[in-house]
Order: C-alpha cells, then structure tokens, then sequence
C-alpha cells in the first residue's frame, strides 16, 4: 500500500505511525493482523488482564509496545522474531484488546510490575526485551528491579524525561514538550473530551490540524488506545524519575536503536543513555523518526536478530 504524505507531515512522527499501522494491521486485517489473531492469550495477573501473542520456540522474546498502541505493531516482526525465538507481543494493561478498571498515577513502574508477573505467569525465568518508546521505558524499570531476569535490552528511544534537565537544552525541550502537548492533552481528558486531546497530541507530533486531515476510519488505532493516553497524560507521574546509577549498573547486552531525525529530547536521552553505557551497541536508522520502527521495519528488525543471535 503506497501512502504519499505531506512534507509537513513527516516532520513529526505520529501521523506516520498511523498510516503505516493502518496499512500493516487495522485496514489489512486479512493479512497479519486475522493471521494472528488465532494465536492471541490473555491472563490475569497484577489485579488486570493482558493479552499477548504466544509465537514460536526456543529462549523467550518479549516484545513491548510504545504509547497509543498495542501488540499489533510488532505483526511486521512476528515471523522474523518467531522463526529463531519464542515471541512473546502484549499490550500493556490499556492498551487494546484490554478493558482493565484504571488507578490514579499510572506510571512505568505500574507496568514493569504488569511484566513481572505476567513473566511469573507464563513461567519465564530470563527473557531478551525489545522495546520501544513507553516499552523500553517499562523495561528499564524492571531491569533495574529484575536484572537476573533480563538476558539482553533493545532499547528504541525509551522517554526517561526526568533525565532533560540534566541536560544542556534539555530543560527548554521538556517545558516546550509540557506546555504545548502534554498538560494541554491531559486538560481534555480532564473535560471528557478524548477528541481535544487527540488534536492536540497530532498537533505536536505531525503539525497543526493534522488530525482534521485523518478520515475518520485512520482515527480507529487512535482510539482503540485512547484510555491509555488517558491514564498517562492524567497521571501526576507518568514518566517517575529513573536513576543513572542504577542503569549503569545494568551489566547486560544492551541494544540502542535510534532514528536519524529523531526528535529533539529524545536524541537527547539516547545520547545520554550511550554515554552512561559504553559497551552498548547502538543503530541509527537512517531517515528514520521516533517510529522508526514501522516506517523501515526491515532495518530495525535485521538490526536486532543481529544483536540477538550473539547474546
């Protein structure tokens, strides 16, 4: 499916992540998406249920989503993944097809203790993670908390925001983050008006009235997720402080990926996860945005059998 997009609109990511998961799950669901589907789990652990995709044999891979989306944004990696490892692709606990009852403050830490026990569950002692943005960020706070448990990291961008202010120019990146999407995104949800915040999360992502610009049907995936971008964008602490010292003591193999045009802060926190972490092994995708995992599939996902077969 050839998606031509307006420049203005590659220059943020998320209507891109949109296009593309259409193309590969939503709109083409007689492909990977119904494929799939036959081999979707659920579990109830941590007072939620989740619901994963149990693929393939061998030492376990566990795939972990980033923000308004769900399991279905690895369908692309599957069979990659599966061919030499058992897949293991959740959604986080409100995410689609979940529809779990939502605390205050959600927060990573709420959802790497949803990974322990979800892991209890289905009896994995040591897994590989890839994961990408919210998904790393998860992953790390487990790692940190379960370092026996973690064979190996693939980290693509993972937002650890309480690290910009540390940062030379990271301060201005994470107000301007704060002020113009954030807040304003999670003052909607607060008026019961999920649409608002989607306009203005599009907004930031992909420049002004890019969401107007979506047909109706494109909004689906959107909202499939929304309660999660609800509970994140409420939260009083979405993104809890992360400690370096504790990252650096993370004495495992470690993948970085990033995209070349990456946004501002998120460069920002990758390059300083590579200088916290110099026997990582990092992978810039060329022409590639924080999405760069579906907008070039193939390089991310050879980039990281590459580092998973050597560890």
């Amino acid at each position: 499916m050839s998606l031509k997009l307006h420049t203005r609109q590659l220059v943020g990511s998320l209507l891109l992540l949109l296009l593309l998961f259409l193309s590969t799950g939503r709109v083409a669901h007689q492909g990977d998406g119904e494929r799939f589907s036959a081999l979707i789990k659920k579990v109830r652990v941590n007072g939620v249920e989740l619901h994963y995709l149990d693929k393939g044999s061998g030492i376990p891979v566990v795939l972990i989503h980033g923000g308004l989306g769900d399991y279905r944004e690895w369908n692309p990696q599957i069979e990659r993944i599966s061919s030499h490892y058992r897949v293991i692709a959740y959604s986080r606990r409100y995410n689609y097809p979940n529809n779990n009852a939502e605390i205050p403050d959600h927060s990573a830490t709420v959802e790497a203790r949803d990974l322990a026990a979800l892991l209890d569950a289905l009896k994995l002692e040591r897994v590989h993670i890839v994961g990408y943005s919210y998904g790393p960020l998860t992953a790390l706070f487990f790692a940190t908390e379960h370092p026996k448990r973690v064979r190996s990291l693939t980290m693509a961008e993972p937002p650890i925001l309480g690290w910009l202010s540390e940062i030379s120019g990271g301060q201005t990146e994470l107000d301007k983050f704060m002020q113009t999407m954030w807040r304003p995104a999670g003052e909607g949800f607060r008026r019961d008006d999920p649409e608002a915040a989607l306009r203005i999360t599009c907004d930031y992502f992909s420049g002004i009235g890019s969401y107007d610009q979506l047909p109706t049907g494109f909004r689906q995936p959107l909202m499939d997720n929304i309660r999660e971008w609800k509970a994140l964008t409420t939260s009083r602490d979405a993104f809890p402080m992360l400690s370096r010292d504790a990252v650096v003591g993370l004495k495992l193999p470690i993948l970085l990926i990033t995209g070349e045009k990456t946004l501002a802060p998120l460069r920002m926190i990758n390059d300083a996860l590579n200088h916290l972490l110099p026997n990582a092994k990092q992978v810039t995708i060329p022409g590639a945005t924080h999405d760069m995992w579906l907008e070039n599939p193939e390089r991310c996902g050879q980039a990281t059998i590459n580092f998973l077969t050597k560890h």
